[in-house]
């Protein structure tokens, strides 16, 4: 296993960005995963999307925790400051990873928060291992099945994902994400999001994160698996597991101009969530909505977390 930053501590390199949270690992379903984490309460656990890390959630770190929560962004396998191995990166492997940061940080369960692949995971984790999801907020991702409905049988979908698509070439799509130094994070962002694209500063941390040696490798290794695994025994089998369904109070959040995941493929998977679901279209933001309005995104966020009656 690597280890991927220059330096320690808060400052230190590419991925531990000074900030009024602090950095550490922790250990988990044999890796080592970093955390940034804020405050004290109840756990929320923020998951990244591609081409992110941890530092996506710079806004809602704060936030969170004077709303009273323990508020923990983590690194998923492979990416900013977590190890990277050789293998690990099916969903099933990547949502264990996320429930045993749970048991890790000594907490009884947590309230996830994913966006893209982070979503994508939070739904997993949720179905899996339900005792340790309290609540379960997910933006910019449908459910891991109606995601595989909409990429395999819906054309526009399938075009706004080409990127997906891509990813399955051997070599080439990791080439392309460092060349440049990481020209083609920055495209995707600004290709992705809508009128209120994050700061150019902030696109320039994440192509400096994506640079890192092999994080492009592991980053594209998830979206490999859930291609090539569509019709094998493994890809079968996990997308009939995810046909239970989730028992806890979700939160679904998107934006209206997403080009990467339509509004109507995200839209419709309250159907596999027996528990409060509440859905949020934010009007003119694309697919960073926690980073294109932080303000809106979060307070709709707290609001929720807070919401003793999600239901209503």
């Amino acid at each position: 296993m690597t280890v991927p930053e220059s330096s320690n501590g808060n400052g230190g390199g590419p991925v531990r960005i000074d900030g009024p949270w602090t950095h550490r690992d922790v250990a988990a379903n044999g890796a080592r995963f970093h955390i940034a984490e804020m405050g004290d309460g109840p756990l929320v656990l923020l998951l990244h999307g591609f081409p992110q890390f941890w530092w996506t959630w710079r806004h809602q770190l704060p936030a969170l925790a004077d709303a009273g929560f323990r508020a923990v962004a983590m690194d998923l396998r492979g990416v900013g400051g977590s190890d990277r191995t050789p293998r690990g990166y099916d969903p099933a492997n990547l949502a264990l990873d996320i429930t045993g940061v749970i048991r890790s940080l000594g907490e009884p369960d947590a309230a996830l928060v994913g966006h893209d692949l982070g979503g994508y995971l939070a739904w997993t984790a949720a179905v899996m291992r339900p005792k340790l999801v309290r609540r379960l907020a997910v933006s910019s991702m449908p459910h891991p099945r109606r995601w595989r409905s909409a990429m395999v049988s819906d054309f526009a979908q399938s075009r706004a994902g080409s990127h997906v698509w891509g990813f399955q070439r051997p070599w080439l799509p990791e080439r392309q994400l460092v060349a440049d130094d990481g020209a083609l994070v920055g495209r995707l962002i600004h290709d992705w999001s809508g009128p209120r694209i994050p700061d150019e500063e902030a696109i320039e941390v994440y192509r400096r994160a994506m640079c890192i040696p092999s994080t492009a490798h592991c980053s594209i290794e998830p979206y490999r698996w859930m291609v090539r695994s569509l019709a094998r025994p493994d890809g079968i089998q996990f997308n009939r597991r995810m046909k239970r369904p989730v028992r806890v109070p979700t939160l679904h959040l998107h934006g209206s101009l997403d080009p990467v995941m339509r509004t109507r493929s995200a839209a419709g998977s309250g159907e596999y969530v027996e528990a409060p679901y509440r859905w949020r279209l934010f009007d003119g933001l694309g697919h960073f909505p926690h980073e294109e309005d932080p303000v809106a995104f979060t307070t709709e966020l707290v609001n929720w977390l807070k919401d003793p009656e999600p239901d209503r």
